[in-house]
């Protein structure tokens, strides 16, 4: 569903394998223009700062274009976030479509999830976009550090990209899009960032809220105490009194404190048994996993749980030895499809689960095998 939410901030909502994207458009047309105000973005390439905070951008060569800021007769966009891999030439499709008129100049990402980021590549290289993340990641990004990275953790496609800019906290979008301020939301994860743009009261929350919660508190199943900046980052989302948010996932929404208070609901569940929301964080990857197949087998299903690293740190979790996890975690070999521990059948009783509640579902036309298909 395409939607423009409030004037210039289009909404392409998509669905829980992408993330939705949020095209933000300028109309042209534009000429050379100053500094972004109260810009911090620390740049390596790309996007530059002239040491005054003025932004211009280069072309694949490295020459500048547009002299000292973005000129053109055509408006300007952005887009935030780009969703999976699988639905990237669709991803294309669609802002080839909204963008009409306007030169589509960088992606921001709010943080490198697989269904946030995996779009960045084909959208990069359709549009020769310029890709602004947050600093955590920058250095693995740049050097495609998979070890660094979720995507090896978490058993994640994603094609690999080249950052060109870090998006700091505390700064703002370059101009002309520098109403939107940037902040730091981590908690589901420690880079993640949120977008508030004061003028229209709009919150672009990526995983930080959504109506109705909030996304896996990754750091958590490693065993750091993440949940108190989730609930850092619901806080600083009230404070800035939003009159709407867009998030990550699911269609924007303008009751911002019932949202808020479900999240916090949600989160004290979590915190009072933190292995509730570790069996949560195994379901949710395992339905994501076969939205990412499309299909695949019972067994299948299984064998990846068996060798994706995070499904033992979470097994860990569930059985109570979440405590003792962060100190010992670097001691944890790699599985592998010839090591991989058998106690993987554990989460058979969660696919159950799962196909109980319709999250998941068999194929009627794969016979007598048990063929999963996303519900």
């Amino acid at each position: 569903m395409v939607k423009e939410w409030v004037p210039g901030v289009v909404v392409l909502e998509r669905g829980w394998l992408s993330s939705n994207n949020v095209v933000l458009r300028v109309p042209g047309p534009f000429g050379p223009f100053g500094p972004p105000s109260g810009a911090a973005a620390q740049v390596n390439a790309g996007l530059c700062a002239d040491g005054h905070g003025e932004y211009h951008r280069q072309d694949r060569e490295g020459g500048d274009v547009g002299g000292g800021g973005v000129c053109g007769l055509n408006g300007l966009a952005m887009v935030v976030d780009t969703g999976h891999v699988r639905h990237a030439a669709q991803t294309v499709e669609l802002l080839q479509e909204v963008t009409k008129g306007f030169d589509l100049f960088a992606v921001v990402n709010t943080h490198l999830h697989s269904d946030h980021c995996g779009g960045n590549a084909a959208v990069a290289e359709r549009f020769n976009a310029q890709v602004l993340i947050p600093p955590g990641d920058f250095e693995a990004a740049r050097a495609w550090d998979e070890d660094r990275l979720s995507f090896k953790e978490t058993g994640q496609c994603c094609q690999a990209f080249v950052p060109s800019a870090r998006l700091m906290p505390g700064s703002r979008l370059p101009q002309p899009f520098d109403r939107w301020e940037v902040h730091a939301a981590p908690g589901h994860d420690p880079a993640s960032i949120i977008l508030f743009d004061p003028a229209s009261r709009v919150v672009i929350s990526a995983d930080a809220l959504w109506e109705n919660g909030f996304g896996i508190v990754f750091p958590e199943l490693q065993g750091q105490d993440a949940f108190a900046e989730v609930e850092a980052s619901l806080d600083l989302i009230e404070r800035l009194k939003p009159a709407s948010v867009i998030p990550g996932h699911g269609a924007p929404f303008t009751d911002v404190a019932s949202a808020l208070t479900r999240a916090r609901a949600r989160l004290a569940h979590f915190r009072r048994d933190p292995r509730r929301h570790a069996l949560h964080a195994a379901k949710a990857l395992m339905v994501f996993r076969v939205m990412e197949a499309e299909r695949m087998s019972l067994d299948e299903l299984v064998q990846w749980a068996a060798v994706t690293p995070i499904f033992e740190r979470i097994r860990r979790v569930a059985e109570g030895d979440g405590a003792t996890l962060q100190e010992s975690e670097r001691e944890l070999p790699v599985p592998t499809a010839a090591t991989a521990n058998p106690a993987a059948d554990w989460v058979r009783p969660l696919i159950e689960e799962l196909l109980r509640a319709g999250s998941l579902k068999k194929d009627p036309v794969a016979g007598t095998a048990v063929v999963l298909m996303a519900g």
